[in-house]
């Protein structure tokens, strides 16, 4: 009897033992399944925003022709209200920037068979301290003015005597007040895009409330700002899948796009990462000034597919960190060799990190969804060739600094008989005889 229970008790303690929180179900409402794509305001015109803005670039989404790859959403940023709330306390849209009103602006977006995106904060105020939706979470306003999504900050934090919550608190306040209006209304909610900046790990608890959440503080268009949110995120890929999805915030522009710092194998490196992670796809550039440079990176169809894949809708991880141990954390040097599935096979993406070109090596087998003893035919998804077939390893040579090779492999049969050796990966190859191969 002692044994027993001493071996019960090694059990539940085993049982017990800490592990990897699973995130939280996802709010499947009907909205959000896939990653969503569009337009912010924000990076290319901060509060320089007016209706005459946001009709132009609604209107080159779609004559540039993003609105036919998905890019859907016409987001407002911060700044498009008055100082003050009207009489009754609702928000008031900018008199000056606004003249037309909001549900006119709406109509005009939705005319363009595209989504209008608003912008609020569940603070006192906004981050440009224009009024912004605690305690006030419950009126209409944004629906009744056409709005598809909501994008919610969280700057002005009120006293904590005051609001007596916490983060997930706080954010759920909205999160309510959307779906009560749900239902009352019959109409589907509003997408909820929270941006908290990934205080209180929102990977947790943040897919229960809404549809994306901020994984990290405010991008720039530098590399060393790309390669801390990759890190960052590249220990949280599991918590995106469908009706949910960490966000990696808005995509800056290279030095050829006119408004960044990148060069064009970073920005390149930057919609790849984004995009195969299943980050939500927001443009930041002046359209009216867009290059075809910007064009070539913003239109990838094979890039984006992966991302608005709808039969697969997990981020790829990285399988092996290359200049790090497996594992480390480093906002410089991020993990270098990914991959992921999708309906089509195999995605990886090889991020070089160095400063300098290099060639990048893996074994097929290293990546999980990779199958022994088969052969893989290689497709080069940025420049849109295929490649021969890869057995047992693939080398890319030359990889630029900071630069990316995105791959789809598809098995193509089984590898050529009398490969050797017997097996790619040595670790504890045996012959069915018990011979162990060296």
């Amino acid at each position: 009897m002692t044994f027993l229970a001493l071996s019960l008790a090694a059990s539940l303690a085993y049982l017990t033992l800490p592990s990897k929180p699973l995130p939280a179900a996802a709010l499947n409402n009907g909205v959000g399944k896939l990653p969503f794509m569009g337009y912010n305001t924000w990076n290319a015109y901060h509060c320089d925003i007016d209706e005459d803005v946001i009709i132009q670039t609604a209107q080159l989404m779609k004559s540039l022709g993003l609105a036919d790859l998905g890019y859907e959403h016409m987001n407002i940023d911060d700044c498009w209200a008055e100082k003050t709330r009207s009489a009754s306390g609702d928000l008031v849209a900018n008199a000056t920037r606004f003249p037309s009103g909001f549900n006119n602006l709406t109509s005009r977006i939705h005319d363009l068979g595209l989504k209008a995106g608003i912008y609020s904060d569940s603070g006192w105020f906004t981050c440009q301290l224009y009024p912004g939706s605690y305690l006030n979470e419950a009126r209409r306003q944004f629906q009744n003015w056409g709005f598809d999504l909501l994008k919610y900050d969280n700057c002005a934090v009120p006293f904590d005597e005051i609001i007596d919550l916490g983060m997930v608190g706080k954010y759920t306040r909205m999160a309510d007040a959307i779906a009560n209006l749900s239902a009352t209304t019959g109409q589907p909610p509003l997408f909820y895009s929270l941006c908290q900046w990934g205080r209180e790990q929102p990977w947790l608890w943040a897919r229960k409330l809404g549809q994306s959440w901020r994984t990290t503080d405010d991008i720039d268009a530098d590399w060393e700002h790309l390669a801390s949110i990759i890190n960052q995120n590249s220990f949280i890929t599991w918590a995106s899948d469908f009706y949910g999805h960490n966000d990696m915030d808005i995509v800056r522009s290279s030095s050829i796009w006119g408004n960044g710092n990148l060069t064009f194998d970073e920005a390149k490196s930057h919609y790849t990462a984004w995009s195969l992670m299943k980050s939500p796809l927001l443009i930041g550039t002046d359209l009216t000034t867009v290059t075809n440079e910007t064009l070539e990176v913003l239109t990838n169809k094979e890039i984006i597919a992966i991302n608005q894949d709808p039969v697969v809708g997990t981020s790829i991880s990285p399988f092996r960190w290359g200049v790090n141990p497996d594992w480390t954390f480093n906002a410089t040097h991020p993990a270098q060799y990914w991959s992921g599935e999708s309906q089509n096979g195999t995605i990886f993406m090889l991020l070089n990190v160095l400063d300098d070109s290099a060639d990048m090596f893996f074994n097929l087998t290293e990546s999980p969804w990779i199958n022994a003893g088969r052969q893989y035919a290689v497709r080069d998804l940025w420049t849109h060739t295929d490649n021969g077939t890869a057995v047992r390893n693939f080398t890319a040579k030359a990889v630029p600094a900071h630069g990316v090779v995105a791959l789809l492999m598809q098995d193509a049969g089984p590898e050529p008989a009398g490969t050797q050796p017997p097996c790619a990966r040595p670790e504890w190859c045996i012959d069915q005889n018990g011979t162990l191969v060296q």
